[in-house]
């Protein structure tokens, strides 16, 4: 047996946001989830404030190379 000790039920548009963190998948992927459950509205901001908490812990556990990124979101969401 396998117990995922991550576990949570939440926004989906966290997941989608994750993908957009380091690189993305191709635009073919994104047209079809859109296509079967389209983005919110506020996706756009909600993506920033979702990937700051992955660049915040990243930051905390190796160092300043994620700062910039930090700032980045931080910028995006204050933009709103």
């Amino acid at each position: 047996m396998l117990i995922d000790p991550a576990i949570y039920y939440g926004d989906r548009e966290v997941d989608i946001a994750m993908t957009e963190l380091f690189g993305g998948f191709l635009s073919v992927f994104y047209e079809s989830y859109n296509a079967h459950a389209p983005l919110s509205d506020l996706y756009h901001i909600k993506k920033h404030i979702y990937n700051l908490y992955h660049n915040l812990n990243h930051l905390n556990l190796f160092g300043e190379a994620y700062l910039a990124s930090c700032r980045q979101n931080i910028a995006k969401i204050e933009q709103y």
